[in-house]
């Protein structure tokens, strides 16, 4: 009952203990609060992102291919594991506010020395009677009462132990703070490989529709010089075309036609890049996607949001900002290791040199009392951890600030790409309109027998290469929508 009132203190002391070192506040990220600048592009608007930022397009297959990436790309699935890790190990570390307590079941077999501690109670390994190996003295001893020392003996005892730290300087505390960052963390590490992942599809697949438009669209411009070769060559026939004109024809043919296999590659290749994608072999989404199909409209409208909601979306900003919590609890860990630990320890056992008296009351053994452990030499160790704890919280915060600098510069990037390239549609546009009243003014004229045919063959090839282009155009305004998403943090929700 004597230890009642040192109880007492510990249990108070760990209820009102307090907890050492800085807390964790969130950073200012220092974000502008007007809107992105949305006259940086046509239908920028300052409305809520759509987690689902891909359904904009309105194509029914690319939102059926971005509903397969969370269960079958490999990476998001990595990701995941390392989350559950992640969680694990900062359940481990929330073990350390609990009591430990081990049950224990020894049975030995031992015998003192007799030239050790036994000889000073007179005592030797050969000192026996033949009735019940003690007797005689030894040193003024007697061997009754050191011999059986000596001898050889077995002891069984089972029992438990516990013991428990109080958290009086909130050591525990900021351990545990800093395994939940941490899981955040990897929290966050999965939402941007999920992000990726379904960006990376959305490109590939707008990639994708673009080279089957350009497809059709070589081999529309080759069946029109397959006719036209044939035109000439009737012509050539009746004496109204040279075979300068049919040979350049066939020229012509033949380059627009070697553009096919590139492209047939490019499409091949792509369909393997969305198959890695979604977990799938080599070709298994020939059948699915290599038909030919529109590429994907931009939206007219873009809903791109406010500076402000980067911190809430972005996984690399909310990363950052786990990383200098992380950062901030281990200082407070440091903190803790300089003041002394409280621990409360306590077992019990039954103890007995034959098994069957283990059941008694007299077998008892227990101990049971505080601790105390104060760090007095340590070589400057904690002192150094200190340092290096501050040191990384100093880092994150930085990192903090870099992270949040390159979003807006990524995401301001992405709108300068966006609307330049709008800009250069246009252009391409009306430069093609011109282009193929250029082509039919030649034809006309070659018709009539003013003009020659290679002024005809040069505004076919501009044509062709104004169509090219203008295809071109469109999908990198797609891709481009697809990176300004990704820049924005959109693709999984705030769950």
């Amino acid at each position: 009952m004597r230890l009642t009132p040192t109880l007492t203190a510990l249990a108070a002391l760990a209820l009102s203990g307090c907890t050492v070192g800085p807390d964790f506040t969130t950073p200012a990220a220092q974000l502008p609060q007007a809107n992105f600048n949305t006259h940086a592009a046509a239908g920028a608007a300052a409305q809520p992102v759509a987690d689902a930022w891909w359904t904009l397009f309105g194509d029914a297959e690319l939102t059926k291919l971005e509903g397969r990436v969370v269960g079958a790309n490999l990476d998001v699935q990595v990701a995941a594991l390392h989350l559950s890790e992640a969680r694990s190990q900062a359940g481990m570390a929330g073990t350390a506010f609990l009591p430990v307590v081990n049950g224990n079941l020894n049975v030995t077999h031992e015998a003192q020395s007799g030239r050790g501690v036994v000889a000073l109670l007179g005592g030797s390994a050969s000192q026996a009677t033949a009735s019940n190996g003690a007797g005689g003295t030894t040193s003024g001893f007697p061997s009754a009462l050191s011999s059986p020392l000596a001898q050889p003996i077995s002891l069984y005892q089972f029992g438990f132990d516990a013991s428990w730290e109080a958290d009086i300087w909130g050591r525990v505390k900021r351990s545990v703070e800093a395994a939940d960052a941490g899981a955040q963390m990897s929290q966050e590490a999965a939402r941007f490989v999920l992000i990726t992942a379904q960006a990376e599809l959305a490109r590939d697949y707008m990639q994708l529709r673009g080279i089957q438009s350009d497809i059709a669209l070589v081999r529309r411009n080759l069946g029109t010089d397959e006719r036209t070769l044939k035109l000439l060559r009737d012509r050539f026939a009746n004496g109204l075309a040279t075979e300068l004109d049919v040979t350049n024809q066939d020229s012509e043919r033949a380059t627009t036609q070697a553009l096919l296999p590139g492209l047939e590659q490019a499409q091949g290749q792509t369909l393997n890049a969305i198959a890695y994608l979604l977990g799938e072999a080599p070709g298994a989404l020939a059948a699915e996607l290599a038909p030919s199909a529109a590429l994907p409209p931009a939206p007219p409208v873009l809903p791109v949001g406010l500076p402000s909601d980067l911190t809430r979306r972005r996984p690399d900003i909310r990363q950052a900002e786990a990383q200098l919590h992380a950062a901030t609890a281990n200082v407070g860990v440091a903190v803790a290791d300089f003041y002394p630990r409280f621990t409360l320890g306590f077992s019990a056992a039954s103890q007995a040199l034959q098994p069957h008296y283990l059941d008694e009351w007299s077998a008892r053994t227990f101990g049971f009392g505080p601790g105390i452990t104060l760090p007095i030499f340590e070589g400057g160790k904690l002192k150094r951890t200190l340092e290096l704890r501050q040191t990384e919280q100093q880092e994150a915060a930085l990192l903090y600030r870099r992270t949040v600098l390159g979003a807006l510069h990524e995401v301001d990037n992405a709108l300068i790409a966006c609307a330049a390239e709008q800009n250069r549609q246009v252009r391409l546009a009306e430069a093609l309109v011109q282009t193929r009243k250029a082509l039919s003014l030649a034809r006309a004229r070659y018709t009539g027998g003013v003009g020659d045919f290679l002024t005809v063959l040069d505004a076919e090839r501009r044509v062709l290469a104004g169509e090219q282009a203008l295809s071109e155009s469109r999908t990198k305004i797609s891709t481009d929508l697809v990176q300004l998403y990704k820049a924005l943090g959109g693709g999984w929700g705030e769950g």
